[in-house]
């Protein structure tokens, strides 16, 4: 049994874990955990860009009426300020990294800038059509490089380990057990703070965008520790994940519509503007549900996404990795539009924080996808995410370089003596498949009370088999991600049935109407 301890440690190793770690480095010994490699996780992924305030033309106000507009009058005021008006730091810091922006000399900003739905200015700072790479690469580099920060590749945090395991007083975050599954055994990981950066749940549906390792792991780990939840029913589905039997969870970027991208249906016929006058820039949950309507209105498979009448050289120049990849699988897109369904993207709720990453336990922090500060609202604003996880995870360093130490206690090591190693894994393949095509099927983009208390009642019965699958056998990565995501798909669904209207990304036939006043769906555990 090994036991490691740190003044810091960090789950997760998306955009939220790395800033942390390197703002923490000069004055703390990290340690950063991750399931896989270090780039291996949604910050990677992301295509589009970085939302801020970068051009005179543009306004910090403008850009905190487009994300109050987005989130249907359920972003925290505070909260987007704040960010907001910190965006251009954040830039400046990525460019002092040397992330490799794509310039554009003949700008008063040097750097080419991008339009996405729901944004009124072109604001999207990004390296051509692979922004989450090229910033996860370079800061990549620093973390790997730094004396003070230890990378554990390869290991999953399975539980927190708090005063009220240990049967101590308060409500405190000492640690994690942690599964290395190249060793295959569990280690005790001691921390004078903990911070979840672990992202979201996109594998709780069937279709996403998502890598596999978007678990909801941290938002289970969170909740199971005695942290609020907030905002879980709302889901973001991106309007255009490309349709290929050959291609999985491969996004086309929000970009394609700012540069001119239009959706048609397979006879050509173009259908936005008749579902919102901002046509293809509309946000994306109006946009999802008029694919999604389209879809099941004519019996289609797919829609198409169309910017096959700009220049070839444009579209080359513009969308490398997008065209790149579509050639690959014999579609040309500066000659034939390309096949694109609705796909889940983003998990706007999460662990209730503050402005500086702090949980309801104390010495716990959350940061980026798992955590709700209150930016997103109802429906998130294209290219905010990479934005809120380095301004949260810059202002939650702060807060613990300025914070003083606790004694640790002893921490019991992982006790497995009274396990067995599982007789048949396919219950772990079979629960999986049926709880994604559960939430797929009846918590979707268009939901009623009807499908959810059928996904709720099928969650128990899930959650039941799995939780004595863990309690009787060998943990595996498996099992902890399926735990984790049984857990996160309870607490959406719950979330959902709480909502009596449709807003933003909650959209119910029972409830089609918005009440004039905006509530956050918060969920407490009991003890």
């Amino acid at each position: 049994m090994t036991n490691l301890k740190f003044d810091v440690l960090i789950i997760g190793s998306g955009l939220a874990g790395m800033t942390l770690a390197l703002h923490l480095a000069e004055k703390k010994k990290v340690g950063l955990i991750t399931k896989r490699d270090l780039l291996e996780g949604s910050s990677s992924y992301a295509q589009g860009g970085i939302a801020a305030v970068l051009d005179t033309s543009d306004s910090i106000e403008e850009h905190i009426h487009d994300t109050l507009v987005a989130g249907a009058g359920l972003c925290n005021e505070d909260t987007t300020r704040f960010i907001v008006e910190n965006s251009k730091d954040a830039i400046d810091w990525l460019v002092d990294l040397g992330v490799p922006f794509t310039r554009d000399d003949s700008h008063q900003t040097g750097f080419h800038l991008t339009r996405e739905g729901g944004h009124s200015h072109r604001r999207i700072i990004h390296a051509a059509d692979a922004t989450g790479a090229a910033v996860t690469s370079t800061l990549g580099q620093k973390i790997k490089a730094h004396p003070n920060i230890t990378l554990l590749e390869d290991y999953i945090a399975i539980d927190l380990i708090t005063s009220r395991k240990l049967g101590l007083e308060g409500k405190r975050c000492f640690g994690v057990y942690a599964l290395d599954k190249i060793g295959d055994h569990v280690i005790t990981i001691a921390a004078n703070q903990t911070i979840l950066a672990s992202g979201g749940a996109g594998k709780v549906y069937l279709y996403t965008t998502n890598p596999d390792t978007a678990t909801g792991d941290g938002i289970a780990m969170g909740w199971r520790a005695g942290c609020r939840v907030g905002n879980m029913e709302f889901i973001q589905f991106h309007p255009t994940c490309l349709y290929h039997p050959h291609s999985k969870s491969f996004l086309i970027s929000e970009a394609v519509r700012g540069e001119g991208g239009i959706l048609r249906l397979p006879d050509g016929t173009r259908f936005m503007p008749h579902h919102d006058e901002r046509a293809e820039l509309a946000p994306r949950d109006v946009v999802a549900r008029a694919i999604d309507f389209e879809m099941k209105k004519h019996g289609l498979d797919c829609v198409y996404l169309d910017i096959s009448y700009k220049p070839a050289s444009f579209i080359q120049e513009h969308f490398p990795n997008i065209y790149a990849h579509c050639l690959e699988l014999g579609i040309d897109i500066t000659q034939q539009p390309i096949p694109v369904v609705p796909a889940a993207h983003y998990t706007c709720g999460g662990l209730v924080t503050d402005l500086k990453g702090r949980t309801d336990v104390e010495g716990l922090y959350a940061v980026g996808e798992v955590a709700c500060t209150g930016l997103h609202g109802a429906n998130r604003l294209a290219s905010n995410s990479l934005l809120e996880c380095m301004i949260i995870g810059k202002a939650a360093a702060s807060d613990i370089l300025a914070s003083k130490p606790v004694k640790l206690p002893a921490m019991p090591d992982w006790d497995d003596s009274q396990v067995t190693d599982p007789d048949e894994e396919v219950v772990i393949s079979h629960n999986w498949d049926e709880l994604r095509r559960a939430m797929w099927d009846y918590v979707g983009i268009v939901r009623t009370n009807k499908r959810l208390e059928r996904a709720l009642n099928r969650i128990k019965l899930l959650s039941e088999e799995i939780n004595e699958f863990y309690s009787n056998f060998h943990i595996t990565n498996d099992l902890i991600e399926l735990r984790n995501l049984v857990q996160t798909a309870e607490l959406i669904v719950r979330s959902a049935l709480l909502r009596k209207e449709s807003r933003g990304l909650h959209f119910s036939r029972d409830y089609p109407e918005t009440l004039p006043q905006a509530s956050e769906t918060v969920l407490t555990p009991t003890e």
